[in-house]
């Protein structure tokens, strides 16, 4: 199966259909309810809510999923009746196979119940197809229309001095890369205010779009990096912070430690990251879409449909 450890929750649904062909009289007896094993479209509902609740267990590859809605709906024609699945869930992946899944064995439902009143050749079973989703990276990007700078500031007296190699740092550097941002500036200092504040201010007269600060959240005592950084932002959102967390809790009981803040520091969005490269790599999954849809959408200056002007 694929991992989606690492993949933020996100509002997801689907919508597909399929078809089922049969005899006039068939569809009236769909209509009356009046098959020889009863009333054969309140069967399939219930038979395609529970496919859909249950696709994981017939599908190898499908993760399990949380079903938080599912619905099945039938449009009668003459010679035919299309099968419509609505599902929906809140999770790290989507729900298309559930809704397609659900179709399916809604059209089966009604093609076994309707067996005994027609030949095998009049019963057809067509036009299976995603019909529409929502959520996930199709709904919220996780990389950017065209390319913006970044810079991925380390802070580590042990990396800065040669004694441990920086896999965090480095980590979020090939993320944001992956995510489109182009250059991606790199540094390692010790943790120390005084260059800690003039690396970033730097960046900031640089106009850097993003700047990430990797290591000195934490509590010890050489973490400086939120006491040097919360005084530059201009616009604190401590919401991306509080996602960042909640996310990393349910992976590890660490998380509630992390200290670090995040915000605008004029046009530039600064955030401080973790110095462990699974909490680095898990803030970034957590806080990417947003990151991306802030810098692209909310910034000073750019358009807004909601109202950022």
């Amino acid at each position: 199966m694929k991992d989606v450890s690492n993949k933020p929750d996100s509002f997801r649904s689907a919508r597909a259909q399929c078809r089922l062909r049969a005899p006039q009289d068939c569809i009236e007896r769909l209509r009356r309810g009046d098959t020889d094993k009863g009333d054969a479209l309140q069967a399939a509902r219930i038979a395609g809510i529970l496919a859909a609740k249950r696709t994981d267990e017939l599908l190898p590859m499908c993760h399990s999923l949380p079903i938080h809605r599912a619905e099945v709906i039938f449009e009668l024609g003459e010679e035919q009746v299309t099968i419509f699945a609505e599902v929906q869930t809140i999770g790290p992946t989507g729900v298309e196979m559930e809704a397609l899944t659900a179709a399916q064995v809604a059209a089966l439902t009604l093609y076994d119940m309707l067996k005994p009143h027609t030949s095998p050749d009049r019963l057809e079973i067509t036009d299976g197809r995603l019909l529409e989703k929502t959520g996930g990276k199709s709904q919220f990007r996780r990389y950017l229309r065209a390319p913006l700078s970044a810079a991925v500031i380390v802070l580590s007296d042990s990396v800065a001095a040669g004694r441990k190699p920086d896999t965090a740092g480095r980590s979020v550097q090939v993320g944001l890369s992956a995510a489109g941002f182009e250059p991606v500036h790199y540094q390692v200092l010790p943790d120390e205010p005084t260059q800690l504040r003039d690396a970033v201010q730097t960046q900031l007269a640089q106009g850097v779009a993003l700047v990430i600060t990797v290591g000195g959240t934490g509590v010890g005592p050489r973490d400086c990096t939120v006491e040097t950084v919360q005084p530059l932002l201009t616009t604190e959102l401590p919401g991306m912070m509080e996602a960042a967390r909640d996310f990393g809790q349910r992976r590890t009981p660490y998380a509630m430690m992390s200290r670090g803040v995040a915000g605008l520091a004029g046009d530039t969005l600064l955030i401080t990251f973790p110095g462990s490269r699974r909490g680095a790599e898990e803030t970034l999954a957590a806080l990417l879409s947003g990151l991306v849809h802030l810098l692209e959408v909310c910034r000073a200056g750019q358009p807004h449909p909601g109202g950022y002007n």
